[in-house]
């Protein structure tokens, strides 16, 4: 999330980080050791974080008349809208783009990520679509024959050997979640260096390798590595251990103790059916973290269900931007 004021005697410009993000590290390396340490990181937090920053600027710079709208996108869509409801005496409005504010309890169909983001590549190309839907099984197959681990390091050029086939799994998993995530018309660096349209792109590497020796492992790797290697600088993939580039480090906390965003995928979508266990959350967390999530937390904090009633009582100007692609 980020704010902007008109400030005398000419426009400056600040920089926040959201804590735990980017460089707003509190602990250091231990930032994301514990409970006791991560118990810091929320959004009611982020959102007061920014509050007492835009009042302390408007107040430094004798700007206490100054308007204020605040901007962002996805999860800073949501801390925008949070924002204007939380504090609607700092901010005169909102602008929340692709902010998935309904994507808690049972509000939004739990399949509907999973779909979105089929229905990208499914939109450029049937084919492509048709390869990545069936390439888990293939997959579990391969992974299933003897030395079938050692094949798929082969394929997917990982630097060392590696202990699960799942491993590779979420590594295309991410690859492709994230690229319809940010299928932006132009060049960005947002989470990874990647070309306009890219999943256009991905699916055009998929459509052209049609030779008898090409299979669906080989296609869907070449794919990813558009991901992965769009600068072309990686003569291997650590499968196992790779950096945490996008800071999920942070977002798998906030996932158990706040969002806590139910996602299936449904026989439609190009990956495999699952569904939601909350128990099996649970568990997971307990073992990771040593806390319970809270399951509705969100919807309790900024309200979720009848929002549109919630916004006409005391969310006046937020505008709400959607793209036809983003999921």
């Amino acid at each position: 999330m980020a704010s902007s004021s008109t400030l005398r005697p000419r426009r400056r410009r600040k920089h926040q980080y959201h804590r735990f993000y980017g460089e707003s590290i509190p602990f250091w390396k231990n930032s994301y050791k514990s409970a006791e340490t991560l118990g810091c990181l929320n959004s009611q937090q982020a959102v007061t974080d920014f509050a007492v920053l835009i009042r302390s600027l408007k107040k430094n710079y004798s700007s206490e008349a100054s308007p204020v709208v605040v901007f962002g996108g996805s999860y800073g869509g949501m801390l925008a809208t949070w924002f204007r409801l939380k504090y609607p005496h700092i901010a005169i409005g909102a602008l929340a783009s692709s902010a998935p504010i309904l994507q808690f309890d049972d509000i939004t169909p739990w399949s509907s990520f999973y779909d979105d983001v089929s229905k990208d590549y499914m939109d450029v190309s049937l084919n492509c679509y048709e390869v990545i839907k069936g390439t888990w099984q293939k997959l579990d197959a391969l992974s299933a024959q003897n030395f079938g681990l050692a094949k798929l390091g082969r394929t997917f050029r990982t630097c060392k050997n590696f202990s699960s086939m799942y491993l590779i799994r979420n590594w295309l998993w991410g690859a492709f979640v994230y690229t319809a995530m940010v299928s932006y018309p132009t060049e960005a660096n947002f989470m990874m260096p990647s070309p306009g349209y890219p999943v256009q792109a991905m699916c055009k590497i998929i459509d052209g390798l049609s030779s008898p020796g090409a299979t669906k492992l080989i296609k869907v790797f070449a794919a990813a590595s558009l991901y992965y290697n769009y600068s072309q600088t990686e003569k291997c993939f650590d499968i196992e251990n790779g950096t945490d580039a996008q800071g999920l480090h942070g977002w798998d906390w906030q996932a158990c103790i706040e969002m806590v965003m139910p996602m299936t995928c449904s026989d439609e979508s190009m990956f495999p059916p699952s569904s939601f266990d909350y128990n099996e959350l649970v568990e997971n967390y307990r073992k990771k973290y040593g806390v319970m999530p809270r399951p509705h937390w969100i919807t309790t904090e900024y309200g979720g269900s009848g929002v549109e009633e919630v916004l006409k009582r005391s969310g006046s100007n937020i505008i709400f931007s959607n793209g036809m692609q983003d999921p």
